[in-house]
């Protein structure tokens, strides 16, 4: 039986030739004097699957942030399947409608602790419908149905009326990935969706984002630094260090020895050891 990681490579060798989903030019983002992304730059194709690779402060999350226009850079640009979502620090008119496309998974899950796991999901409409309707959470009966169905794509029907602080961090994940799935996103970014979970539940999140991106040519950019992980589910990664790209190409090449060129001591951070039987091989 192929891996999710061979599968994967061969549907997305077609993605050479797919519209560009994300292109981030030049892209540079200064705090307090010191610099998170260095004129940082990267095309990916719509229906890849892409991890960006980093130890802590590398810039993984700046990135995926200024990506979905929940930060502004200084200066460069961010452009939305061929429509500009930021330039030099300013967002586009439109970059409401271009967010709406992008649904957005953190590594804390973003739930509402007092919502049930259905309302969280219907959060992803919220987006989408009439002011007045977001204030009071009103939805429809066809929206409910939508929400349900997202839960049972994602594996956790049966917890549709659990509080979402009643569930276990597997399950929240799964929650927040269902939100993206009812908010109709055609990308998922994800920025450490898996370092707060046990081993199986990593697993199966991973194992989910893959699935969705194979069967529904979602977009996926994951920042991850685990590289098992990496090296099991993508074909391509990118390595930032200190805010710059050092790597952009197909996983297999980042191998030991060009991981310890980019990041010297700090190597022994992407490799994990509680999850490491997991997603060998």
């Amino acid at each position: 039986m192929e891996s999710p990681s061979q599968i994967s490579s061969e549907l997305q060798v077609e993605s050479v030739f797919a519209p560009t989903a994300v292109a981030v030019k030049e892209l540079s983002k200064t705090f307090k004097g010191v610099s998170a992304l260095r004129s940082v730059s990267m095309n990916i194709h719509q229906g890849e699957m892409v991890a960006l690779v980093g130890a802590s402060g590398s810039g993984k999350s700046t990135l995926l942030r200024n990506v979905n226009g929940l930060q502004q850079a200084d200066t460069g640009a961010v452009e939305i399947f061929g429509s500009p979502l930021q330039v030099d620090g300013s967002f586009h008119s439109k970059v409401r409608q271009l967010r709406s496309q992008i649904g957005f998974i953190f590594q804390q899950f973003n739930l509402v602790n007092r919502l049930t796991a259905l309302e969280n999901v219907l959060v992803g409409r919220l987006a989408q419908v009439a002011p007045w309707r977001s204030l009071i959470r009103s939805f429809t009966r066809e929206e409910k149905l939508q929400a349900l169905a997202a839960l049972e794509r994602v594996g956790i029907l049966n917890q549709a009326h659990k509080r979402a602080s009643a569930l276990s961090g597997g399950q929240q994940q799964r929650v927040a990935i269902a939100r993206c799935l009812m908010q109709g996103a055609k990308i998922i970014l994800a920025d450490e969706p898996i370092a707060s979970l046990d081993p199986d539940s990593a697993r199966k999140v991973m194992e989910l984002l893959t699935s969705l991106n194979q069967e529904q040519g979602i977009t996926v950019i994951t920042s991850l630094h685990q590289v098992q992980v990496v090296q099991r589910y993508f074909q391509r990664s990118i390595a930032l260090r200190q805010g710059e790209v050092c790597f952009d190409g197909a996983t297999v090449d980042l191998d030991g020895d060009r991981l310890t060129r980019i990041y010297g001591s700090a190597v022994e951070e992407l490799v994990m050891s509680g999850h490491a039987e997991v997603f060998a091989g």
